[in-house]
């Protein structure tokens, strides 16, 4: 087919909608009817120094977007797609990628860039183009700048997509010495220095060999400080950030470049620009990051200090570092609170201030406390707030004995600032750090004396509640710390001091979410949440106040749907107000439904209740479809049986959310509810378990879902099988093949990661919870037979997950558990099969010895199902 592909290019790009639509709809077709030629056409597009600079860049963008997704399944198909075109057409499209390298167009020259390193992702592990980087660093010996610089950015870009196992060593050191050597201060074009600098922040995952050498160490680390100091802005904030990346992949590897790495981060942090000051900042948080989890995971008593891999840098550093961050918390911006996305020196300063404080605890409190004291009573409203930001940072990780006698001194300070203080910004950091305090230093757990007393309750109450009345960024802050103060007391009962005031609360968070403003600052999101936290830790007591809450926000959430013609800003606002009010029902149906004193009066409710869920499915939004799922699921928990009755009318919707592969998250909410139902309904959920049943096996089956959504499925499976017990027969044949394959592929998964681990673990889980589901269901039945065909399968599964090492307490105690209902379901047949297992009696004695209550209480009841199965 002959086409103007340059002007259908252009034309895709029009500002007029309609020649934009034709444009973009040739385009498609093209690709559809011959996508060799499409490719070919726009490859030849992007390599021509003729055409127009436009067409060019947007040519490669759909190059680029032809070979990658963000989707796996999506992923794989393009992946598939072009490895099954003709190798002579590819063989011409990286010809002419490669030719556009040297293009005297930067905008060409990089979009081929990507594109390169996209073909490189698919086809380097797959052991195709084996040219490729050679013919890259022969680019570099070019004496014009813009190849060099061009060829820097395409190997920066390969590293960011093809994995490190896939490129042999000797290519790996090639490929540094090259991006280092563009690094080096004696690169006399700053462009081709800058794409070396950002081309190792992406190569740094390859280096693991070269910085386990002293020498090759030394020497990367010496160019990146050098390029820290480059009179180009653009390079020492690419140079800071490779120092970010450095510090947390070789952390270990740092110890003898830490003073010099202190000098350049400070001399940034007190005199550079501000992106490049964030940078070195940032540095420090990373480095606490890895301390902190260091810590963490060597946290037991067991551990010897001198097992622990931990260098303390922090803790060496505390004496210069607290003070150049402290110097930070003065340079706030004057608009800071207003704008949800800000990010400025101030704020990193403070956050890596609460970062040093969880890192090195009660060190850091003699550090800062001169400086809150200097300042928090300063006329100029800077230091005033700084001051109290630093208090604030440091309210986590310090212990409660050092921290309790200095809130003591500061909480009445803090309340009389809150609301007399003529500056926003020290009112909206006094609400925040109030918060911090209730959040970090209030609570049954703590074994100080408290903080907060019935004697200051009310004064404390009384300030929160006028500040909500405030602007809304301090409003917002009010309402978070009212939140931490209702959790501290979710353990109080009839003792807790918030319920003289409960009316007041709920009315007060009521007015504020009404508020014309509320929507600035987050503030109506913040009044619901913590209106849900209130009523979430409210006792006994204040229950008949929660109850004239439910007509109250059913009739706001009508009104929400009986709104007229919309303007699409207007149609979020109402999905968010929509959202916000199935949360809070939600909360108050868990809360009221939970007890028996107000269950009764409350499912009086139900039936208006249901209907507004129904009628908010109705209306399509994701996020609401989640809270709406929730709140049925809890409310189908407090009916009970009687829940039955709204099944006809619920399940379209319920099969609806089964069925949302692209907001995965509805799916996950809907196979919970799916959970809550078969608790609830017991066998009433038998006539509309066909259709579940189907759906789940086709989410199973379907390489689209996200795979978090797979455990959950599976356990779905048991508790279907629970509620209808040997009426689960006619599944068996579809479910326990689909059950038997995932767990042999989860028992011998080859976890790469942490990440990889846990989901192998949350996997393993979820088919446990399966087979114990239908054991469970088929007890007492006539038909427990019909699993005797899979019992061998099932044992072989435990067997393969003790030897395997690697199951997390959830999964032991889950595989023990089924060991015993094994026995339990099957009796005297599962004996033998017990007996023969090859690690049933290491399994159960090493359970009985666990440290864990819960894997010790199943695995005692899993001896005596055995026991009796064994014995006969």
């Amino acid at each position: 087919m002959s086409l103007d592909v340059t002007q259908i290019l252009l034309s895709a790009q029009s500002p007029d909608g309609s020649v934009r639509k034709h444009a973009e709809e040739s385009l498609k077709q093209f690709q559809e009817q011959n996508l060799p030629s499409f490719l070919l056409s726009l490859s030849s597009e992007l390599a021509n120094n003729e055409k127009p600079e436009e067409s060019r860049r947007l040519a490669g963008l759909i190059l680029k977007n032809a070979l990658d997704a963000k989707e796996q399944h999506r992923k794989n198909e393009l992946f598939q797609r072009w490895l099954a075109l003709d190798a002579g057409v590819k063989a011409q499209i990286k010809a002419l990628l490669l030719q556009t390298l040297s293009s005297p167009v930067a905008s060409a020259r990089s979009t081929s860039s990507q594109a390169i390193a996209k073909i490189a992702g698919i086809e380097i592990p797959q052991k195709l183009w084996p040219e490729l980087i050679a013919s890259l660093l022969s680019n570099i010996h070019q004496v014009q700048p813009n190849v060099k610089q061009a060829t820097l950015e395409t190997l920066g870009y390969l590293c960011e997509e093809v994995s490190p196992e896939a490129v042999d060593q000797d290519q790996v050191n090639k490929i540094l010495t090259a991006v280092v050597q563009g690094m080096n201060a004696s690169e006399g074009n700053s462009e081709v220095r800058l794409a070396a600098t950002r081309a190792l922040y992406n190569a740094l995952g390859f280096a693991q060999v070269n910085f386990s050498n002293d020498m090759e160490r030394d020497y990367i680390m010496r160019v990146v400080c050098e390029a820290t100091q480059s009179p180009e802005m653009k390079i020492r904030q690419a140079a800071f950030e490779c120092l970010v990346a450095i510090s947390s992949t070789y952390y270990d590897k740092l110890a003898t470049y830490m003073q010099d790495i202190f000098n350049i981060t400070a001399k940034a942090v007190r005199g550079d620009e501000e992106s490049v000051a964030l940078q070195a900042i940032e540095f420090w948080s990373s480095i606490c990051d890895e301390e902190i989890d260091i810590l963490d995971e060597y946290s037991s008593e067991f551990t010897a200090d001198s097992d622990v891999p931990c260098y303390y840098f922090i803790k060496q550093a505390l004496p210069a570092l607290v003070p150049m961050l402290l110097e930070t918390l003065l340079k706030q911006e004057d608009d800071q609170d207003l704008d949800e996305g800000a990010w400025n020196l101030a704020m990193a300063g403070g956050t890596c201030l609460g970062l040093v404080a969880r890192t090195v605890g009660d060190d850091i409190v003699p550090l800062v406390m001169p400086f809150v004291e200097e300042n928090i009573t300063k006329s100029e409203w800077r230091q005033r707030e700084a001051a109290t930001y630093a208090f604030g940072s440091i309210l986590e990780g310090p212990s409660a004995d050092k921290l309790t006698p200095l809130v003591n001194v500061a909480l009445n300070f803090m309340l009389s600032a809150l609301v007399k203080d003529p500056n926003n910004h020290v009112k909206d950091t006094t609400a925040w750090t109030l918060g911090r305090i209730f959040e970090f230093l209030h609570g049954s757990a703590l074994e100080t004396a408290p903080v907060i007393t019935s004697e200051n309750c009310q004064q404390i109450l009384t300030v929160l509640l006028q500040s909500m009345k405030d602007v809304p960024n301090v409003a917002e802050k009010a309402c978070g710390a009212l939140y931490f103060l209702a959790q501290g007391y979710v353990d109080a009962g009839s003792a807790s001091p918030l319920t003289p005031f409960f009316q007041d609360i709920v009315q007060a968070l009521l007015v504020t979410s009404h508020r014309e403003d509320a929507g600035e600052s987050r503030l109506r999101t913040a009044a619901y949440e913590t209106l849900n936290e209130v009523v979430r830790c409210s006792t006994e007591e204040t229950a008949p106040i929660v109850m004239q809450l439910v007509p109250v926000i059913m009739m706001e959430l009508h009104q929400t749907l009986e709104a007229g013609k919309l303007s699409t800003d207007e149609k979020e606002k109402r999905s968010d107000l929509q959202g916000l009010l199935c949360g809070c029902l939600q909360v108050i149906i868990q809360k009221l439904g939970g007890m028996e004193s107000t269950k009764f009066a409350f499912l009086q409710y139900a039936d208006q209740m249901m209907d507004l869920f129904l009628r908010v499915f109705a209306c399509r939004n994701a996020t609401v479809h989640e809270e709406a799922m929730l709140s049925i699921g809890a409310l189908a928990y407090a009916a009970g049986s009687n829940f039955a009755k709204y099944m006809a009318q619920f399940y379209q919707y319920l099969e609806m959310g089964l069925q949302n592969f692209e907001e995965y998250q509805v799916c996950a909410i809907t196979v919970g509810v799916v959970g809550d139902l078969c608790r609830a309904l017991e066998d009433k959920i038998l006539p509309y378990c066909d259709g579940i049943m189907t759906q789940l096996l086709k989410d199973l089956s379907s390489n689209q879902l996200h795979r978090s959504v797979k455990p959950p499925i599976f356990s779905c499976f048991g508790d279907i099988a629970l509620a209808i017990g040997e009426n689960f027969e006619k599944y068996l044949i579809y479910a326990m093949p689909m059950l038997q394959s995932a767990a042999d592929l989860s028992a011998h998964a080859n976890a790469a990661d942490d990440e990889m681990l846990d989901y192998t673990n949350q996997l393993r889980n979820g088919i446990l919870e399966a087979y114990s589901g239908i054991l469970q269901g088929f007890k007492s039945s006539p038909k427990t037979q019909l699993l005797m065909p899979y019992a061998p399968h099932i044992l072989q599964f435990l067997d393969a997950l003790y030897n395997g090492k690697d199951m997390d307490d959830s999964v032991m105690k889950t595989a023990i558990g089924v060991l015993g209902d094994l026995a339990d379901t099957l009796g005297v047949h599962a004996g033998p099969l017990i007996n023969q297992s090859t690690s049933s009696k290491q399994f159960l004695d090493e359970c009985l010895s666990s440290d864990d209550p819960l894997v010790k209480e199943s695995a005692d009841w899993a001896r005596i199902a055995i026991s009796r199965a064994v014995s006969g």
